[in-house]
């Protein structure tokens, strides 16, 4: 029996087993009464935004991660800005605001050196390298900010330019 002959047996016979379960274990709804007279059709509520989850603690890696975290204000492409500031009600933890946007990162190491700024939503990640650090929408798969620096970033490429040209 080949690998996708036995993948799909037992893909079918999952499948079967949930459809059994699923058929016992939900009874059968009574039906609904009819309404006596017609009303106006109930305006849907709005969904109330979920509120943000309270981050934990800060792991030993996390604090360590954060400690390398380049903060203060940003200059990035096309006249934008952004500012990676701590928070101390959150140790270990920075925020990330970009106009009127405001973003609260969990700082992560890289095994590559750069660090990783996770938004705590799941959306937004800020990468930070050397010499620019770049903010993505990781959902829709692009940049929101690119080429943005702070004082540490453009001493490191005048640094590797001085380099350079010796």
């Amino acid at each position: 029996m080949t690998l996708k002959t036995r993948l799909a047996l037992a893909a079918a016979l999952c499948l079967g087993a949930s459809l059994a379960t699923a058929q016992t274990a939900t009874p059968a709804k009574p039906a609904a009464k009819p309404a006596a007279k017609a009303t106006k059709p109930a305006k849907a509520a709005k969904a109330a935004p979920a509120p943000a989850a309270e981050p934990g603690p800060a792991s030993a890696e996390q604090m360590a991660a954060a400690e390398r975290v380049h903060y203060g204000t940003y200059d990035c492409e096309f006249g934008k800005t952004a500012e990676v500031s701590t928070l101390p009600k959150y140790p270990g933890y920075a925020e990330v605001k970009s106009g009127k946007q405001s973003w609260l990162m969990k700082p992560v190491a890289s095994s590559t050196g750069a660090i990783r700024l996770e938004d705590m939503k799941g959306q937004f990640l800020v990468i930070q390298i050397a010499n620019k650090s770049m903010l993505f929408d990781s959902k829709s798969g692009q940049r929101v900010l690119d080429g943005c620096v702070n004082e540490k970033q453009k001493e490191s490429a005048a640094a590797v330019a001085a380099a350079a040209n010796k």
